[in-house]
C-alpha cells in the first residue's frame, strides 16, 4: 500500500498544477466509475492464432468465469455486471438456447454480488457463411431473427435490459454482394426482429470496418451503425469499438458527433496494432481525449444517460485476469487524466485562437499528467491494492486457479 503521505504530497502537486476542484472532480470521477466484463474474456477463445493454445488458468465454464470476474471486483471495486453472448454462456450445444442455463447463470452470478448486464446474439454460426441479416438464404435470416428475439428475451428477463447487435455479414471481393442490397436486408431484417422490442429496451449496434469480409461489411462504420440506429428508434444507440476502425482514425470526434445527437451509446475497449481487437487497454492519448468528450459532454448536460463502458478482449498469449486489470488501470487513468483539463482556461485560448497554447494546455493533463496519486487515493479509501495487476500476480487465487485448472 502506497503511504499516505507520498499520496498527499502528489495530490498536492496535482492541486498546484491544475486546482483543487479538478483533481476532486476527477477523484469522484474514478470512485463512481464501473464497467462491464465480458465472459468471453476469460474463457479459451482468443481467436486460433496459436491453434489450440490458451492463457494459463482460462477458465473452462461459466461458473469459473464467474469466478475470475467476481475475484476482480474484489481488486477494483468497478464491476458493473457481466456482458454474455447467448450460444456461448446459455446454451449446453452451442446451436440452441438452454432457458434452465440462463437461470442457473443468474443465480450464480448473483451468489457471487455480480448482476448480469448486457446480452449479444450469436450469429456466427455454421452455416452463417454467407452472412446472417443479409444471407440470401430466408431460413438463415429466420435462424439469425430468433437468434436476436431470444437475445431480447434473456436481457430482459435476467439482464440490464441492452441488446449489443454485431455482424459479420461482408463480402472477399468486389461484385460478390450488391452492397446496395446487402445494406437494404439488413435494416428490413433489423426492423423485422425488433418490431415490438425495441421500445421496452436499449440496442447498441456495433460496427466494424472489416473482418471477416475483406472488400466490404454490411455495417462499415459509426455512420451506417448511426442510421440503422435512427431507423429503429430513440431506443437504439450506436457501440464504438475501439478496435473496429482504420488506423489514425479520430475516434474521439465520432463520440463528439454521437454525443452532440444524445443517441445511446455505448463502448468496446480494446488496443488494436495489427488487424483485430484482442487485446489489452493501456493508457494512450486517444483514449484520455475520448474520456474527455464524454467528460465535457457531462458537463454540458446531454451526457447520454445508461452510457456503456464494457471491455472486449480476449488475447491467446495474455494472461487474461493481468490483462484485464491492466485495462481498469488504464482507463481509470485515462479518465482521471480528463478531468484535469482546466476547459474555461482552454475555451479562452480556443477564442483567441492561440492554437499551440490549446495544444499544449490540453496535453498537460491528457498526456503528461501523472495521476497515480489520484487512483491511489481512491483505492487506499476503498481498501483496495495500489497495484491491482501486482495484487492479483502475487494473490493466493492465481495461485489456486493456476494449479487447478489444465
Amino acid at each position: 500500500m502506497v503511504k499516505k503521505s507520498e499520496i498527499r504530497k502528489g495530490l498536492d502537486l496535482l492541486k498546484k498544477k491544475f486546482g483543487e476542484q479538478a483533481v476532486e472532480t476527477a477523484v469522484r470521477a474514478v470512485e463512481n466509475w464501473k464497467l462491464e466484463l465480458p465472459t468471453w474474456s476469460f474463457g479459451s477463445f482468443g481467436g486460433g492464432r496459436f491453434s489450440g493454445y490458451t492463457p494459463p488458468a482460462a477458465a473452462r465454464t461459466i461458473e469459473e468465469k464467474l469466478d475470475d470476474i467476481a475475484f476482480i471486483h474484489t481488486l477494483t471495486s468497478a464491476v458493473k455486471a457481466v456482458a454474455t453472448h447467448v450460444l456461448w454462456d446459455f446454451s449446453a450445444d452451442g446451436l440452441t438456447v438452454d432457458f434452465s442455463l440462463v437461470k442457473h447463470v443468474a443465480l450464480e452470478a448473483k451468489s457471487r454480488r455480480l448482476k448480469l448486464g448486457c446480452v449479444s446474439p450469436t450469429y456466427f454460426l455454421k452455416g452463417f457463411h454467407q452472412g446472417s441479416f443479409t444471407a440470401f438464404c430466408e431460413s438463415t435470416r429466420r435462424k439469425a431473427v430468433e437468434q436476436t428475439k431470444l437475445a431480447a428475451k434473456i436481457a430482459r428477463q435476467v439482464g440490464s435490459g441492452v441488446l449489443t447487435l454485431w455482424f459479420p455479414d461482408g463480402s472477399l471481393y468486389p461484385g460478390q454482394i450488391q452492397l446496395r442490397q446487402a445494406y437494404e436486408r439488413m435494416r428490413a431484417t433489423l426492423l423485422e426482429s425488433l418490431a415490438g422490442i425495441i421500445k421496452e429496451m436499449v440496442v447498441l449496434i456495433e460496427y466494424k470496418v472489416f473482418e471477416p469480409g475483406t472488400y466490404s461489411t454490411v455495417i462499415p462504420d459509426w455512420g451506417t451503425a448511426f442510421l440503422l440506429a435512427r431507423h429503429l428508434g430513440p431506443g437504439a444507440g450506436v457501440l464504438v469499438d475501439l478496435g473496429h476502425h482504420h488506423h489514425t482514425t479520430n475516434v474521439e470526434q465520432i463520440v463528439a458527433v454521437l454525443l452532440s445527437e444524445k443517441i445511446p451509446l455505448g463502448f468496446h475497449f480494446n488496443t488494436r496494432y495489427a488487424a483485430d481487437d484482442d487485446q489489452a487497454v493501456e493508457p494512450n492519448p486517444q483514449l484520455a481525449r475520448i474520456f474527455y468528450e464524454l467528460v465535457n459532454s457531462k458537463e454540458e448536460g446531454n451526457f447520454p444517460q445508461g452510457c456503456l463502458f464494457m471491455l472486449d478482449q480476449a488475447c491467446s498469449r495474455e494472461n487474461r485476469m493481468a490483462a484485464v486489470l491492466h485495462s481498469i488501470d488504464s482507463l481509470q487513468t485515462a479518465l482521471a487524466r480528463a478531468c484535469l483539463v482546466d476547459t474555461a482556461r482552454l475555451h479562452r485560448l480556443q477564442r483567441e485562437d492561440d492554437i499551440i497554447g490549446a495544444n499544449r494546455l490540453f496535453n498537460e493533463a491528457l498526456m503528461q499528467a501523472d495521476v497515480s496519486p489520484i487512483l491511489h487515493l481512491v483505492r487506499r479509501n476503498k481498501g483496495l491494492p495500489a497495484d491491482p495487476v501486482a495484487a492479483y500476480m502475487s494473490s493466493g487465487y492465481r495461485k489456486k486457479i493456476e494449479g487447478t485448472r489444465c
